[in-house]
């Protein structure tokens, strides 16, 4: 039961962690019987399967895309993404910046940090992002709202690692805070932690865990 495994998850994280239901691959009734238990936060890695979903689920649903984003892709989700996880470079935000204008929002963004020993992972380093945070065209954009960041552990049983990892991420968001953010209270996000670690990322800091297949099952 669906409902019945969102109930123990959240019972068992603190209650200020926003816990992201990631549905993809998941079918409309699995979603529906979630929003259902009371769940409005939902993630989803590609963007026409979000589209889909959002076009006939309930509207108060705030909708995650965590996946990573191409810039052509942009201008289907502008008119209603919450937050998009995986910003990772200057263009894909100016992209963003471009599609929030045209819809007369500002889109909420977190930036992605490579914190994981796996070349397939996306991600900004420390110098990229402050690079990104210093130029001019990221000063003049008046449609996006940096509010954190995230970050995918290495996928692996060692748990030191994995520590060491969401450690590297919070050391990474207080450098940006206290370097980029200190007066910016919306600049509170870390988004770390999945189904098999999410309670470690919670202890390393994390505000917003990505939890799927503990939810839906596995695929």
């Amino acid at each position: 039961m669906i409902s019945q495994k969102l109930a123990e998850i959240q019972k068992s994280i603190p209650a200020n962690i926003c816990l992201v239901a990631v549905s993809k691959t998941k079918p409309i009734a699995d979603l529906f019987e979630a929003y259902k238990a009371g769940q409005r936060h939902f993630g989803e890695n590609k963007v026409q399967e979000m589209t889909e979903k959002w076009e006939v689920l309930p509207k108060d649903i705030q909708w995650h895309l965590i996946g990573h984003l191409q810039t052509n892709k942009v201008k289907y989700i502008a008119p209603y993404v919450h937050l998009i996880h995986s910003v990772d470079s200057l263009k894909l935000l100016t992209e963003i910046n471009k599609q929030g204008a045209k819809y007369q929002r500002v889109i909420s963004v977190l930036l992605q940090f490579y914190i994981a020993k796996e070349a397939t992972k996306f991600g900004l380093d420390w110098e990229e992002a402050t690079q990104l945070l210093n130029s001019e065209e990221y000063k003049s954009f008046k449609n996006i709202q940096v509010v954190g960041v995230m970050g995918m552990a290495s996928f692996t049983d060692d748990e030191s690692i994995v520590k060491a990892e969401f450690s590297q991420l919070k050391e990474l968001f207080l450098k940006l805070k206290n370097t980029f953010f200190h007066n910016d209270d919306l600049f509170k996000e870390i988004s770390m932690g999945m189904s098999g670690d999410y309670q470690l990322a919670i202890e390393q800091g994390s505000t917003m865990v990505r939890v799927g297949s503990s939810i839906f099952g596995g695929r």
